[in-house]
């Protein structure tokens, strides 16, 4: 009896599982999403089987969307330029929740433990956190850096210690503030220098580092050591050389650490910069086809894959990080915006705006594995970030 009985009940659990929206049991290891900029549609894909599986409408102001991912990889909180936070179940392929949050949003990150989740804000300047499962306004920063003057908050990034580290545009100065308390932050304040543009941490969550907009250099706090307070690294790269003008801003976020360098864009000049990793100080600069706006390491640190600034957007150049060298030039499609590496970097998929495509390439013998169609692809998002510092 026990074994008929044992019997009926897989049975049960096993239609129960098949009424469930649909949707195949997977895992959520080697999921992840692809922004839509122009839809307010998030495309969800599988980089095993290299197609999408799902398509969630909704989302709102996409074009200049970023997502961050729950620790056990299931939800993914879509950032949008309108001020919205969409909690995504990337296993039901529907949308949880979705709050309007600000007027003008670019981004935001996760803590550590992953229970709060916080919105980098434009309008109003500050920062916004909320609890990962309900979406509930925990608490807020404003960035108000002189007394009734609110700054824009770019770069924002979880460090250790449930603190979160971010840059003042408007300010100048680079903010962490610690939700050890949610409801409670306390926040400390670092000058910068003029118009911190965005910023990232390093693999480890030691360093905080802001680039400089309005003055060469970048901005670097130790954040072992914050009472040292930031200092100025890279700070003649361009210094009496006319610059180029500035066609798209880089993105600092995906800047790379490879072979004990950091590998940088260059603002407004057809250079990747080369920085050693632990003094900070310029080793040497990569030429390049245009003006980098990523540039990212593959997950072994062999390779960096660098794309560009209109006019050259439609190109992307690998680097090999033990010559200091281009060692391939692609042209995956018209207006390239973004590459996502799997989770062991045996393949790096590639968006394609223009061509509403997303390419996938070998990153071994850069033959192309596949390519699929999406509306205006932008932002390419795995779960691996969620055990990531700072993605």
């Amino acid at each position: 009896m026990k074994r008929i009985a044992q019997l009926v009940l897989l049975g049960l659990m096993a239609v129960l599982l098949g009424a469930c929206g649909g949707m195949s049991l997977r895992g959520t290891g080697d999921l992840g999403l692809v922004i839509e900029r122009a839809s307010g549609h998030v495309t969800l894909v599988d980089t095993s089987s290299r197609q999408p599986y799902a398509r969630i409408g909704g989302l709102g102001d996409l074009s200049h969307a970023s997502v961050v991912y729950s620790r056990d990889a299931r939800y993914a909180f879509v950032f949008g330029r309108d001020g919205g936070l969409t909690k995504v179940d990337l296993l039901q392929g529907l949308i949880v929740k979705r709050v309007m949050q600000s007027g003008n949003s670019i981004g935001g990150s996760i803590s550590q433990d992953g229970r709060i989740v916080v919105a980098q804000n434009y309008t109003p300047g500050g920062i916004k956190a909320f609890d990962s499962e309900t979406l509930e306004l925990l608490s807020e920063v404003p960035a108000e850096y002189e007394p009734g003057r609110f700054s824009k908050v770019v770069g924002l990034a979880d460090v250790p210690g449930n603190k979160f580290a971010y840059a003042l545009f408007d300010g100048g100065e680079i903010w962490v503030s610690d939700f050890s308390d949610p409801k409670r932050p306390v926040t400390q304040r670092y000058p910068a220098g003029l118009q911190p543009y965005d910023g990232l941490v390093t693999p480890d969550g030691r360093h905080y580092l802001a680039g400089l907009f309005g003055e060469d250099g970048i901005a670097l706090l130790d954040l072992w050591q914050p009472e040292k307070g930031a200092r100025k690294i890279l700070e003649k790269y361009g210094r009496g050389e006319e610059k180029l003008p500035v066609f798209k801003m880089p993105h600092l976020r995906g800047w790379s650490v490879a072979a004990g360098r950091a590998w940088l864009p260059a603002i407004g000049r057809h250079e990747v910069l080369v920085a050693d990793a632990t003094t900070w100080k310029e080793t040497g600069r990569v030429a390049v086809k245009g003006q980098p706006v990523f540039v990212i390491a593959s997950p072994d640190g062999r390779q960096v894959w660098v794309n560009f600034a209109f006019p050259d957007n439609g190109w992307v150049q690998v680097i090999d990080t033990l010559t200091g060298k281009v060692v391939q030039t692609l042209q995956p499609g018209k207006a390239v915006l973004h590459m996502e590496f799997t989770p062991r970097g045996e393949a790096v998929w590639i968006s394609a705006r223009d061509d509403n495509r997303v390419v996938i390439y070998d990153t071994r013998t850069f033959r192309q594995l596949g390519d699929f169609d999406v509306q205006a692809p932008s932002g390419i998002f795995f779960t691996n970030r969620a055990a990531r510092i700072g993605f």
